[in-house]
């Protein structure tokens, strides 16, 4: 095996759930290589003041041979993966957990392979999405009305915002925590890990633990990188991902509820929603999840309930 480096990647703090799978990969190459393969990591590619979707196209033009990534922002190209953004499609993580590593995952991979320069060697977890705000509790979406709601580009996420009543401002993400720093925005949904690292905490009050959106991140590698490995590479850099699919869930699960209590000590205040006013949040998200069933595949939207 000759000497080589790869060079993979990220958009959030090392110290994370995310920054934990990405350690697990470089590790596991190094060791199962015995320090044949170099694995450099690029954590945060924010930190180097680069937008997070630079990585897409370092990945995509084989000078990075792989990063995570939000399964949304590929949904324009591969829309097999806007089956990931139908609100309220999972009732709970192990049921994403056991659909993602089994005939959904599958399908969704080959459906990227088709449609771009990318493997997929996972899927990580990025939880479920909830609502923080800086004005006011938020029990019904009628509470929502009129606020200005930061988040990712994604067409199915701006309908389920509006759907609400509110305004979405889809934007990337380094300009949306710009946005929401200024208090140019009033709310912003991502899990509570995401809230945290990119600080949205210091100025968000109110959160509402809404579940409206359960978030992969897809491990994307480059396709002719990875073919071009002998079996032997190929066999350790697959298993490194699977393993560091497991850690990172786990993390990602140990954070979730270490976060909320360091939030609540810090005077966060937190709505869990009753079932009654849950089910009002599915009833007015009718329209966005019709528009994310109908751009689906027959058959697809059945592999998440398998």
């Amino acid at each position: 095996m000759s000497p080589r480096t790869l060079w993979i990647g990220g958009y959030g703090p090392e110290q994370s759930a995310h920054g934990e799978g990405l350690k697990t990969f470089k590790r596991l190459v190094e060791m199962g290589t015995d320090g044949d393969v170099a694995v450099d990591v690029t954590w945060n590619i924010m930190d180097e003041g680069r937008p997070n979707t630079d990585l897409f196209e370092l990945v995509e033009a084989g000078h990075m041979f792989l990063c995570y990534f939000s399964s949304s922002y590929l949904g324009s190209r591969v829309p097999e993966l806007d089956v990931l953004e139908t609100p309220f499609l999972f009732p709970d993580l192990k049921s994403a957990h056991r659909a993602l590593d089994g005939a959904l995952g599958e399908a969704l991979a080959g459906a990227v392979r088709r449609e771009t320069g990318f493997d997929v060697l996972g899927f990580w977890d990025n939880g479920f999405r909830h609502l923080t705000n800086r004005l006011r509790p938020v029990h019904t979406p009628e509470d929502c009305s009129g606020m200005t709601v930061r988040l990712q580009p994604n067409e199915i996420h701006e309908e389920l915002i509006r759907s609400w009543g509110a305004i979405p401002v889809a934007v990337e993400l380094s300009a949306g925590i710009q946005l929401i720093s200024r208090l140019d925005v009033d709310a912003q949904e991502n899990p509570l890990a995401n809230t945290v690292a990119y600080g949205v905490d210091q100025v968000h009050t109110h959160f509402t633990m809404t579940g409206h959106l359960y978030g992969a991140r897809g491990l994307f590698c480059h396709r002719p990188t990875l073919e071009s490995f002998d079996p032997d590479l190929r066999a350790i850099v697959n298993g490194a991902a699977t393993r560091s699919v497991e850690a990172q869930r786990a993390a990602a699960a140990d954070l979730e509820q270490s976060l909320r209590v360091r939030l609540e000590g810090a005077g966060a205040l937190f709505v869990d929603l009753t079932p009654e006013e849950r089910d009002d949040f599915v009833a007015a998200s009718g329209p966005a999840i019709e528009l994310a069933h109908s751009k689906l595949p027959e058959g697809l939207l059945g592999l998440a309930a398998a």
